[in-house]
């Protein structure tokens, strides 16, 4: 009988790219992929580098973002404790119910900005 594969190996590439550019005072993250306990900390080193290299106005774009679990919601609010440090903002562009049914659940639709495009987070802080 041949044997299962072993899921947790089997998920060797990770599904989850990051763009940045910078419109105006902010710089805009856009992330396509998947968002999770395995891909989380790609997402984490990258707002801490950011913030880092001293850009403390973030929108981070999850428009093109697939799936979203806890560890990625710890990582978003985890940027946006940094850059509030720095007296900056956080902004997050969703217009994906499924998504934004997860920010409502876990209250956080009153920690972040949600916004439904990029030029209007960046006109809106």
């Amino acid at each position: 009988m041949p044997s299962l594969p072993n899921l947790d190996h089997e998920r060797t590439a990770v599904d989850l790219s990051l763009d940045t550019r910078t419109q105006g005072e902010h710089t805009v993250v856009q992330i396509t992929g998947e968002i999770d306990v395995y891909t989380a900390p790609k997402l984490r080193e990258a707002l801490i580098d950011l913030v880092n290299g001293g850009h403390y106005h973030l929108v981070v774009d999850v428009e093109r973002v697939e799936f979203l679990d806890s560890t990625g919601l710890g990582v978003l609010v985890g940027g946006l404790k940094r850059v509030r440090a720095h007296d900056g903002t956080l902004a997050v562009v969703c217009t994906q119910e499924r998504l934004l049914k997860i920010f409502r659940i876990t209250g956080l639709t009153k920690v972040f900005s949600i916004r439904d495009s990029v030029d209007s987070a960046v006109a809106g802080s």
